[in-house]
């Protein structure tokens, strides 16, 4: 083995002996010298650098994913082998594999400690690898029998290569892992004032002052300019050939690998009239998903548990999606299970926000309305929750429509009904999802009194902030204090309980009555 690590992980493909060009592609070496100027490593650490504590996707060119709980790049690792799989399996034909990590510019490698072995979505994910036969994805597995509180002895004695053999993988052990390739491992020596430093620096016997980059180093890795730039012509020359044979494949490819969707592409979603039958929005969402499948080239996902929910694909994680769509801007992946779930997930989402990858969540029952299964999935906290959490945008459809704007992106929120005529209402009601019935029914029954009332669907929080000044002005005017949703509140604030839904919602004060109460009170 070429590197330093202690064990090599690759999941089954009789290539995994082939000649690796790590950097051979022109910009990747582009993208590593950026790393080995004296400046930017000097900035570690500091505002604005590029070179940030944890690498960050959206801060520094070369960094495809950005880091997160342990475990996480693990799975983004799976998620990216997954999706050039995914694109071979479409697009690659018997006379031109144009799409083959080994020779292109993406190789799914990943580097790992005793700490990320700890982690049960490591398990999880590797698990799902290896079903699926991911056979382009290598680990470098770090054994050094360290963590924070000490020496792993402690707490983590597995045998992780057994482990791994278990899951599918192919394992080799390093024995001389410590001695071997100095330049690879110089190179990625990181800087640091300790004192351990110094003592690996005598120890290698390393000459050269701080952020100081050898001309040997450099030269070893110049020398794959030329081979990385044959490379990428020859597989230019490949796509020309495939482009002129394959026109109809090309233009989704291109599609998936640009992030620009086809035109029109908002036109498959499904529009419903008042004549509509009712139904879940989990249902009217499925029918979105099934009309996105077969309009936008990179859509794709899975669920666990409610394939009847939302679409029939197979089940994939969480975690796994960012990889997918942080591979090519044009995958738009989406995960759908129960949202009680998310505390599960919430790692993952989170690095979706923090990474900017725009991954789609489908998440159902939303409320105590899911009824006699109780409490335990019965998401209470978890909408204020994401609603906190930046770089989330949370829909809580109410119907058809507010289904398919949120998958088209409408404006967030607009005016329901309202029989003030252009006046002043003397209230204002808000709701969100089921909540829109409770608020447009309280709404008639305060009309019946004599009041002017404006009923308000905020289907996205986030999307409505972003709006012009005007058409939030227009639809929640700032001269309207008496608001039940802002001046006061009809909702749960503790845990629900095992009932039919309508006997729950009477029973925590979820009513039209309640809501005309609290109307009353603020007028």
């Amino acid at each position: 083995m070429r590197t330093w690590m202690h064990v090599a992980i690759r999941f089954a493909s009789p290539r995994w002996l082939r000649q690796r060009q790590d950097y051979s592609i022109k910009r990747n070496l582009e993208r590593l010298e950026l790393f080995i100027r004296r400046e930017v490593l000097k900035s570690f650490r500091q505002w604005g650098s590029k070179t940030p504590g944890h690498p960050e996707n959206f801060e520094t060119p070369g960094v495809e994913v950005t880091t997160g709980p342990l475990g996480q790049g693990i799975a983004n690792a799976v998620g990216l082998a997954l999706a050039e799989k995914h694109l071979a399996a479409r697009f690659n034909k018997p006379d031109n594999e144009i799409v083959d990590h080994y020779t292109s510019d993406v190789v799914v490698f990943w580097i790992i400690g005793d700490g990320c072995q700890m982690e049960g979505i490591t398990n999880e994910v590797c698990s799902l690898a290896g079903h699926w036969g991911l056979g382009k994805l290598i680990a470098f597995y770090d054994d050094n029998h360290i963590s924070i509180d000490g020496d792993t002895e402690i707490a983590f004695t597995e045998n992780v290569d057994k482990r791994f053999e278990a899951l599918g993988c192919h394992v080799i052990w390093v024995k001389n892992g410590n001695n071997g390739h100095d330049e690879i491992r110089k190179l990625i020596q990181c800087p640091r004032s300790e004192k351990e430093v110094e003592a690996t620096r005598n120890n290698l016997g390393w000459p050269c002052e701080p952020f100081q980059v050898p001309e040997d180093v450099k030269s070893h890795w110049s020398r794959h300019t030329p081979e990385g730039a044959a490379l990428e012509a020859d597989w230019n020359a490949k796509f020309a050939a495939y482009e002129k044979k394959y026109p109809e494949e090309v233009e989704k490819l291109k599609s998936i690998i640009s992030g620009n969707l086809p035109a029109g592409w908002e036109k498959a979603l499904p529009t419903y009239t008042p004549e509509s039958p009712g139904d879940a929005t989990r249902n009217l969402s499925q029918q979105c998903l099934n009309a996105l499948a077969k309009s936008v080239p990179g859509f794709l996902g899975g669920v666990l548990t409610l394939h009847s929910k939302t679409l029939h694909l197979k089940e994939e994680t969480s975690a796994i999606c960012n990889g997918i769509a942080l591979h090519s801007p044009g995958f738009i992946p989406y995960c759908a299970t129960f949202f009680v779930f998310t505390d599960y997930m919430r790692a993952a989402m989170r690095i979706s926000a923090l990474s900017e990858a725009g991954v789609i969540y489908v998440m159902t029952p939303d409320s105590i309305g899911l009824g006699e299964d109780g409490p335990t999935p019965q998401p209470i906290e978890h909408l204020s929750s994401f609603r906190a959490m930046p770089n989330i945008m949370m829909f809580r459809p109410a119907d058809g429509n507010e289904t398919a704007g949120a998958y088209r992106i409408a404006r967030g929120g607009y005016t329901v009904s309202d029989n003030s005529n252009g006046n002043k209402p003397d209230v204002i009601l808000i709701g969100t999802g089921l909540g829109i019935e409770i608020a447009a029914q309280a709404g008639e029954e305060l009309r019946k009194e004599g009041k002017t009332v404006r009923v308000v669907s905020f289907v996205c929080w986030e999307l409505f902030d972003e709006q012009t000044d005007a058409y939030k002005e227009s639809v929640l005017p700032s001269d309207v204090t008496a608001r039940v949703r802002k001046g006061k509140s009809v909702g749960v604030d503790s845990f629900g309980a095992s009932a039919p839904a309508g006997k729950l919602y009477k029973e925590f004060g979820i009513t039209v009555e309640a809501v005309v109460v609290a109307a009353k009170s603020l007028i």
